[in-house]
Parts: C-alpha cells; structure tokens; sequence
C-alpha cells in the first residue's frame, strides 16, 4: 500500500521515486506475479502455485499521478486507486478528468476509499453508512459504477463497520495491519503492507517479498474496536493445522507504548494465546507475529486494534 510519491514533507505516508522505482524491480526480479483487481477472486483460489502481489494506493494525490502513474502505465502494472469522493479535485489530489484517465486503462481498478475519509469507526451506524452511501453516488454518476474494492481510511474498522461494507455491496475490503493474504482471509479484513520512507526502505522491502500467510480459522477478540473497558484485551489465534514449526512463532506488540516480545503459550496444539500485559496507548495497538520457514521465507501476521477513548 502506497500514498505519496517524492513528497518529502511527508515521510510517513511518501515514498521516493528512485526507491519506488527499485522496488518495483526486486518484485520483477523475484517473479512475483501482479495481481491484476480484476482476477483477484480467481487469485484468491489459485495462491498455492505461484507467489502473487496487489499494488495498491490510497487517497488518489497529485504526487502519485505525476510521478508514480507514468512507470505503471509504461510497465502495464496493474493496481487499485482508492480515491476518498470529498476531496477530488482539491489541492494537491487528482481531479476526475485524471482519474476517469485511469479508469479507461484496462490495468486500472479504481477503489472506494469513502467520501469523507474522516474517522468513521469513531461514528455511529447512521454517519457512517450516509458517507459511503456518499461515495456511492459519486462514483456511479462519475464512473457508471461503484467498485467492488473498499479501502477503511486510516485502516481502521469495527464490526459494525465491516457490515455496513458488506451490506453496500463491496466484495473486498483492506484494512492496513501487515500480513500476507490467502485463501483463509476474511475478505473484508484484508492486510497490506504499508510502504513508507522508513518501511519501504529496500532491505526490508527485500524481507517483505519473502513473507508467506500463517492460516488461521479465527483471531479473538472478533472486534478490533477496542474500548477501554476491554483494553488490554486477551487475544487468541486459532490457526490451521500442518504449519510446521508452529512452536517456534515470536509475536510482538506495541502495549504500553513501546514494542516489545509478547507472552505467549499454547492452549493446545493450534490455539496461540497471546498476553498483553500493559494497555494499549494512542489511536492503534498492533501485535505481530512471524516464523521463520526455509530459503529465507517467513510467515507473518498482523493484527491491529483501534483504541478507542469510550469505556
């Protein structure tokens, strides 16, 4: 998942050019397949063959469009844009002649990224549903359709959320807690790596092609909006069974504020019970979890929480 592209008063959501650049060509060199949006469902059913990726950008900006769209376009890429509806047009985003540019090119999906992009999980049913109802409308009158990709700003979501996308319509869903995609996932939970100046640097990014999914039946607690009054919370993995080594897995999280290696133990053979020993501090908790395998490989799984302010 990408945002920026050589802006550099922005190092938190940018990338630079000549690094993006790069990283495109470890991913052709490492023969990895991009996933074209528009055979993602037969992708999900067809993953043990051949490693695949999904290019992605959020928030449909200027920079990507000068700097980024061009390499795309001449390599025929493909990638989802998710454009937010508000502000198309504003500065220093894309407007819709630029944007229904790339809609005609027959590499490009472009996403429903909701209209407002405000904090939507910290709003009730009403306002969240009337915003993407929003974006709906405007995609329609501007493209002819809504997609069928949803991306939650901030990659944030709750239950609730998650039913409402469900219940508009939307077949796919990205949140952005790292993990690697399969055919296990919940589709409307989908991971993403984030890719940034500082986790986009090329020898993780090397890492990253060389990450494999861990396949669960299930992650509890179920809701990721987190109040206070379940804050920390007890998190469970229930995972398949024949992951090898699975005794072997590491997590970490974020508790108290600082990373740190998470207490972990077994209930029984597949059931990993992670203990957050302090509250999760500020807008997101993250627990990461990985296993080596081998030629280099790992497993990896994120999970990510938003901490809420209400009891």
């Amino acid at each position: 998942m990408y945002h920026r592209f050589n802006e550099n008063k922005y190092p938190s959501t940018n990338i630079q050019l000549d690094i993006f650049k790069k990283q495109i060509k470890i991913i052709e060199n490492s023969e990895i397949e991009f996933i074209h949006p528009k055979n993602f469902k037969k992708s999900l059913s067809d993953l043990k063959h051949k490693r695949k990726i999904l290019l992605t950008v959020d928030d449909g900006l200027l920079s990507f469009y000068n700097n980024a769209w061009p390499i795309l376009k001449q390599k025929k890429i493909p990638f989802i844009l998710f454009v937010n509806t508000r502000e198309v047009g504003s500065y220093n985003y894309m407007n819709w002649d630029q944007i229904i540019e790339l809609y005609k090119n027959e590499n490009v999906e472009i996403g429903n990224h909701s209209h407002s992009h405000e904090y939507l999980v910290d709003e009730d049913t009403e306002t969240i549903k009337n915003d993407i109802l929003k974006s709906i409308e405007i995609f329609k009158k501007k493209l002819g359709k809504n997609s069928d990709f949803f991306s939650y700003p901030f990659g944030e979501y709750s239950l609730e959320f998650k039913r409402i996308i469900k219940d508009l319509g939307f077949k796919y869903a990205f949140g952005q807690h790292s993990g690697v995609i399969d055919e296990t996932k919940d589709l409307w939970e989908l991971p993403r790596f984030p890719i940034n100046e500082k986790y986009g640097e090329l020898k993780r990014f090397n890492t990253l092609m060389k990450t494999l999914p861990f396949k669960y039946k299930k992650v509890i607690p179920d809701e990721k909006y987190l109040l206070q009054s379940k804050n920390p919370p007890t998190v469970k993995i229930n995972f398949y069974e024949g992951i090898n080594n699975l005794d072997q897995i590491t997590c970490f999280s974020n508790e108290g504020n600082r990373w740190r290696d998470s207490k972990i133990s077994f209930s029984e053979k597949n059931n990993l019970l992670i203990k957050i020993s302090e509250k999760f501090v500020g807008e997101r908790g993250r627990i990461n979890c990985s296993l080596r395998e081998k030629d280099g490989f790992w497993r990896w799984l994120g999970i990510q929480f938003v901490i809420s302010d209400k009891n």
